[in-house]
């Protein structure tokens, strides 16, 4: 089992950069993919990024492509969504989340463990 917690989150001007950290306690942390969701109000939560095991393979959202990249340091069990070129669409509470297993997922039903979320609000 893991734990998850998120942090970084903030408001920030469009154009603007955040970096969004996620810590995990355990000692498993290697043994499982993570990926980053968003949920902003009256919408359904929407993958943003996720990171195999060994960091070397990544997948992003078309939306945010090019602007976010997600990283991981499997010796302090953290995991990473630096966010630039923000856009108002991008406000939403963002979400960690492990994913036991080699392969990765855009699907938030396979993620079996989920942090408490953090703010992210861009304004114009």
């Amino acid at each position: 089992q893991v734990q998850l917690v998120e942090s970084g989150g903030g408001l920030v001007q469009a154009g603007g950069s955040l970096r969004l950290s996620c810590a995990a306690s355990g000692r498993t942390f290697m043994s499982y993919t993570m990926g980053w969701f968003r949920q902003a109000p009256g919408k359904e939560r929407e993958f943003v990024a996720a990171i195999r095991r060994s960091g070397d393979s990544a997948d992003y959202a078309d939306s945010v492509k090019g602007r976010f990249t997600i990283s991981r340091d499997n010796a302090k069990n953290t995991e990473y969504l630096q966010m630039n070129s923000l856009k108002r669409e991008d406000t939403a509470v963002y979400y960690c989340a492990a994913m036991l297993g080699l392969r990765s997922s855009r699907r938030p039903n396979e993620y079996a463990y989920w942090g408490q979320g953090t703010q992210v609000t861009v304004s114009s």
